[in-house]
């Protein structure tokens, strides 16, 4: 398939499934913690430079955002987690929202899940895979700011996360720098293998 990245917007927000779009449309959700550079996985992938809001406030998406890419599929961005400013209450409607859409939506394809290549894996992150693993939902792994760390180290990284994530082999691994634009092909050879 080919995708033209260009020709790519926000399409709409969504609490709730009465609001996800209604139609065919593979869709690739995007999960990671609050600070690991979604927004920016985003628009490096569409080749953007504020299509997705980066923010300095980690926490700042709380609805499923969804984006439409050339009218041949659609990004969906879930609400960061593991961001501790947010009322426990508020942390537990989310995980409501992002459990519904993960279990329900027909059009999911594949999640891409965001790790940070400098730190191991939180428990969130964890939880997130085996909850991924458990529900037989494909999943991409990227590790992102993998410009921070020297390429030398980048083995050690991979497969420290690896190891405390309990990764699948059969899963796909992406190092992904933001910066450098790393990774870029084979996320998006990935993501494209799924839909």
């Amino acid at each position: 398939m080919e995708i033209n990245t260009h020709n790519a917007e926000i399409l709409l927000s969504a609490a709730n499934k009465s609001h996800y779009p209604q139609d065919e449309l593979p869709e690739i959700a995007l999960a990671g913690r609050s600070n690991v550079g979604k927004s920016s996985f985003i628009n490096t992938m569409l080749n953007r430079k504020n299509l997705a809001r980066t923010s300095g406030k980690p926490g700042k998406t709380q609805l499923l955002n969804f984006f439409n890419i050339d009218d041949k599929m659609r990004f969906v961005d879930v609400p960061g987690y593991g961001y501790a400013r947010v009322s426990k209450k508020e942390r537990e409607k989310w995980g409501r929202m992002i459990e519904e859409y993960l279990t329900t939506r027909e059009n999911l394809r594949a999640v891409v899940s965001l790790v940070d290549l400098r730190h191991d894996p939180s428990a969130d992150d964890v939880q997130m895979y085996e909850f991924l693993k458990y529900y037989e939902i494909p999943v991409i792994i990227v590790a992102t700011k993998a410009d921070k760390i020297p390429r030398g180290k980048w083995n050690k990284h991979e497969s420290a996360i690896k190891k405390k994530l309990n990764f699948d082999p059969s899963d796909d691994f992406i190092l992904f720098s933001s910066v450098s634009k790393a990774g870029m092909e084979q996320a998006w050879d990935a993501i494209l293998e799924k839909i």
